[in-house]
């Protein structure tokens, strides 16, 4: 900050990759003024939206810093001791730093959607290197890479399993595919997970538990109106549609969702329909209930153009690519922009990767003109 260039600072704001977030921001600011709900859920509200400030400082940061890899390499040595502890905290819960009331399995920290995030992230992300290595034939540290990736994919089926995780890894990997790799290595690939998937069902009673509650929970919700995950998620996002078609253009303003959830809540406790949830469970409604129409496409605004950013081939470009497509796929069963774990993994992830992918950019151009 001592040696911030002031004025390039803000003339790298008119960016638009920089000027949508804080758009985001600011209609989060001003839509507490059409709200209903109290001043204190009002600013409670903007919260979520106040990460979304760093980006362009951390994009102008890493624009011109040379230590953006140190802090992903970082990212991933620190995942990849928290998948060690994962296991070690399985076989000896009390290793656990959650309260033994709410120590789960595998758990070391926070909960399992926000380490399957990570977990499933760094095993993607490491697709990029391995093939790099394997085809500069230094097969050592591919292979390396190669057990450390398979150890997160192995941790998420046999100690704990995110079913987020189970839907976005096989499109995070599709796109890598589509991408980086040959039709035919793509099928080899595509055979070579299949055959993973079939072992690690029949081998992992943990991941068939998971898959299996899909289909009981849906059941229990459409028969009963039973209050299951996916009962309430289907819920959630029904009485959001509904919120939304009442106020399409700007919304019901910031904070309003809980009370109305409240206000729509119907029979009694344990059901579906009496849950009161001030988070949808879906990063588009929880925007569009608050802001309409208007909050909407500014969302997807920063969405698109954070993905455009990284249309190149480097490893930053991939990074951050796979950064941007996991929270847009895993947004549409939770809100991972808004949520504190998620949201401050795309806003690093983001502002890092983006700032080298724009410090590539800005270097090319002078190398090509001292070589002329």
């Amino acid at each position: 900050m001592p040696f911030l260039d002031i004025k390039a600072f803000l003339q790298s704001l008119k960016r638009p990759i920089c000027a949508v977030p804080i758009a985001l921001f600011v209609l989060a600011a001003v839509g507490t003024l059409w709200s209903d709900a109290a001043w204190g859920a009002r600013l409670y509200a903007i919260g979520p939206t106040v990460k979304l400030l760093l980006l362009p400082g951390l994009l102008f940061h890493f624009e011109r810093s040379e230590r953006g890899l140190a802090v992903l390499v970082a990212f991933l040595v620190s995942c990849t001791l928290l998948m060690g502890m994962s296991w070690l905290v399985m076989l000896d819960p009390h290793l656990s730093l959650k309260p033994a009331a709410d120590a789960s399995r595998g758990i070391f920290v926070k909960n399992y959607i926000d380490q399957s995030q990570e977990f499933a992230l760094c095993a993607v992300a490491l697709a990029y290197p391995i093939i790099a290595l394997l085809r500069a034939n230094r097969v050592w540290p591919a292979l390396l890479l190669g057990a450390i990736s398979l150890s997160f994919v192995v941790n998420m089926a046999f100690v704990v399993v995110s079913r987020t995780a189970l839907v976005t890894m096989p499109i995070m990997l599709a796109v890598f595919g589509l991408l980086h790799l040959r039709w035919r290595t793509n099928l080899m690939i595509l055979c070579a997970a299949a055959a993973i998937a079939v072992i690690a069902w029949a081998a992992s009673p943990q991941l068939q538990w998971k898959v299996t509650t899909f289909a009981q929970d849906y059941q229990l919700y459409r028969e009963q109106g039973r209050s299951t995950s996916i009962g309430e998620r289907l819920e959630f996002w029904r009485k959001s549609l509904r919120f939304f078609a009442e106020a399409p253009v700007i919304g019901h303003g910031t904070g309003s969702t809980r009370g109305l959830f409240e206000l729509a809540a119907t029979g009694p406790a344990g059901l579906a329909s009496s849950a009161v949830i001030g988070n949808p469970h879906n990063q588009t409604l929880n925007v569009a209930v608050q802001w309409g129409a208007v909050g909407v496409v500014v969302l997807y605004a920063m969405w698109l153009l954070h993905l455009l950013m990284f249309r190149g081939g480097g490893p930053a470009d991939w990074i951050g690519l796979l950064v941007v497509v996991q929270n847009i796929f895993t947004s549409l069963f939770n809100s991972h922009i808004f949520d504190f774990h998620e949201g401050w993994m795309y806003v690093l992830g983001v502002g890092v990767a983006g700032g080298m992918v724009l410090r590539a950019r800005r270097v090319e151009p002078a190398r090509d003109k001292s070589s002329f």
